[in-house]
């Protein structure tokens, strides 16, 4: 054994996974209980029949029983860790013996055995769930090839190559349509419910289930590099970050597991040396006392909180990557939103078109042509906006993007700018109805672009980027759970108090990237703070705040810089990864307090002798269960519900 061998941290002892498809009974620790449950009772059976004989029989039990807990105990303390509950085990076994209590010690290796068992099993279940994620990608896939199709490995796919996915079938990779348009149900990635209509050159995730039509998917992830294939990783790297509680917890397991090695010395010692009590007597309870010793409930009730919290969230599109993330968003008191994106759809669109001079038509025109061939989500909106309304234009020559101005160009021979009225007034004459036009738009939230012909104003351009359908639900549920919503935006800022007004939340607008980081940290000085945002513009406020949560199905840059996600680009969710947080916390409370008083009561009873070893087993293996199915209850967790 080494010395990552024995423990929920170092103190305690090993609860390796069951391998897949294994059995309880087919592990080594199940056949431990199985064999010393069969010597417990033959040794009955034999001293039923041959009185002289049963004494023995149970001597041998707990030898056959302790030899390889004694094995466990003694690889560990080789490796500089000598108090193991299993040292604490073996020495209790080994002095039951001595004090002729060999019917009790055969009994405490089988219970403690029994013990192992119930935890291993109630631990496997919180990996279970997680395992179930990656079980969503189908085995295998079906390739189409220069017309012919084949079935491979979907563990073998690679980039480029064309999967058919027909109706029913799981989607077996990340990938984008080339051919067909279904409704795709992302439930399994994104735990979004209703199915989602996709066409050619839309993003598909693996796991997802094609629900109506024949699609051909292009493979652009390999099988590692999936969106549940990262879920599953983030999960279990979430898992090895330790919370603070559970450090705190592994420091007091490192002086209290001496603290009781050497309380049950004296209570072995003192009596009878100074009192003339019995030395079987006081041995005995000293035995008990090791044995109601050990942290292990303590010591398992963190992690297993944090793992079910983990696995429910991974299942309900809410990641959280470890116990400090838990730990620090159940103690959030403010959430900052980025604006685009994230508190609104990111698609900005076209609601009016003023014309100062000659026809709306005629500002669509000058505005498309010299927004043609721009990638910019306002430029996007004006082109669509424009093939909506069937106007014919040129693509502008000489087109050039002026860095945080606008654009110009030439179309039909006349040089045309398009920009923010600030810039715009620069270059053309405003007169007191331009102002007025401008101002009004700008108060009802929506961007403004000016179109300038040959140095006049021909007309603005509106555009707004809608709040998302949930977004009001959201702020408001955020409010009932005493939690304050900031709206922080690089936006103008007539545009950020019209948005945030109707979403009856405080804002701060016209921020440039740093200008978030340092409106977080004064945010930060006040309370703890959960900043929202898509995860590629926002990653440096992601990082100051106190945890950063990523919008949107796993965008790379988002997963890796944020301390958390949701996938299903909800805002709502957001309450949801707080509630989930909260309830976690909850229950490492609760277990915490189980775990204490459990042995604070056993303490006391062992030493007074009320209880013996047998009982004393039983009280650390029953609270360590207690805790266990205590943390897997956050399986069954939905945080979704307000409470």
């Amino acid at each position: 054994a080494t010395a990552g061998d024995h423990g929920h941290g170092l103190p305690g002892h090993v609860h390796e996974a069951t391998p897949e498809g294994a059995n309880w009974y087919q592990t080594g620790k199940g056949r431990l209980v199985i064999a010393t449950g069969l010597l417990l009772g033959a040794s009955y059976a034999a001293g039923l029949i041959w009185p002289g004989i049963g004494h023995w029989a149970f001597i041998l039990a707990c030898i056959v029983g302790v030899t390889p807990v004694a094995k466990r105990a003694v690889a560990a303390a080789r490796a500089g860790i000598p108090f193991t509950i299993e040292m604490l085990m073996t020495i209790a076994a080994i002095g039951a013996l001595f004090i002729g209590a060999a019917e009790e010690a055969a009994l405490v290796v089988f219970l403690f055995a029994v013990g192992e068992v119930l935890e291993g099993v109630a631990a496997d279940r919180a990996r279970a769930s997680i395992r179930a994620l990656g079980d969503l990608v189908p085995k295998t896939a079906i390739v189409e090839e220069n017309g012919a199709t084949r079935q491979v490995d979907a563990a073998s796919l690679r980039i480029g190559q064309t999967v058919l996915v027909r109706p029913g079938d799981r989607i077996p990779a990340d990938g984008e349509i080339t051919d067909g348009t279904s409704g795709i149900d992302e439930s399994p990635v994104t735990g979004e419910s209703m199915p989602k209509t996709k066409g050619v050159g839309e993003p598909v995730y693996a796991g997802s289930v094609n629900r109506e039509a024949a699609l051909r998917v292009r493979v652009d992830k390999a099988a590692e590099d999936n969106t549940i294939a990262r879920i599953i990783r983030l999960v279990e790297e979430a898992q090895e970050a330790r919370a603070p509680t559970e450090r705190f917890i592994d420091r007091f397991s490192r002086w209290y597991m001496p603290a009781i090695v050497g309380l049950a010395v004296l209570v072995a010692l003192v009596p009878p040396l100074l009192l003339g009590a019995e030395w079987s007597v006081w041995i005995y309870r000293a035995l008990a006392l090791l044995l109601i010793g050990c942290p292990c409930a303590l010591v398992i009730s963190v992690p297993a909180s944090i793992a079910a919290a983990l696995s429910a969230g991974a299942r309900q599109g809410l990641l959280m990557k470890g116990g400090v993330v838990i730990e620090t968003a159940a103690k959030t008191g403010l959430v900052a939103f980025d604006k685009t994106g994230t508190l609104t759809q990111g698609k900005p669109g076209v609601t009016d078109v003023v014309a100062l001079a000659g026809s709306e038509a005629e500002v669509l025109a000058f505005a498309a042509a010299v927004e043609h061939g721009s990638s910019h989500p306002l430029a996007e909106a004006v082109l669509e906006h424009t093939r909506s309304k069937s106007i014919a234009y040129k693509p502008a020559t000489e087109a050039a993007a002026l860095a945080g101005q606008g654009v110009t160009g030439k179309a039909d021979g006349r040089a045309v700018f398009v920009g923010a009225p600030r810039h715009a007034e620069s270059r053309a004459p405003f007169d007191k109805r331009a102002r007025l036009t401008t101002e009004e738009l700008e108060a009802a939230g929506k961007t403004v672009a000016a179109v300038i012909v040959d140095g006049a104003l021909a007309g603005f351009i509106a555009l707004r980027d809608e709040p998302r359908e949930d977004a009001a639900a959201a702020i408001a549920e955020l409010k009932a759970m005493g939690i304050r919503s900031t709206m922080l935006t690089g936006d103008n800022a007539r545009t950020g108090a019209a948005i945030a007004a109707g979403l009856s939340m405080e804002h701060k607008a016209e921020l440039m990237p740093d200008d978030k980081v340092a409106a977080i940290k004064a945010f930060s000085s006040e309370t703890a703070v959960m900043m929202v945002g898509d995860g590629i513009n926002d990653a440096p406020a992601l990082a100051a705040a106190s945890i950063g949560i990523a919008m949107g199905s796993g965008t790379d840059v988002a997963l890796e810089t944020a301390d958390g996600a949701v996938l299903k680009s909800r805002v709502r969710d957001v309450a949801a990864l707080i509630r989930l947080a909260r309830a976690a916390m909850g229950n490492i409370r609760t277990n915490i307090t189980i775990a204490l008083g459990l042995k604070a009561v056993f303490l006391v009873t062992s030493v007074l002798g009320y209880t013996g070893l047998w009982v004393a087993i039983l009280a650390d293996t029953g609270a360590t269960v207690i805790v266990t199915a205590n943390a897997l209850r956050l399986l069954r967790f939905d945080a979704g519900k307000a409470s």
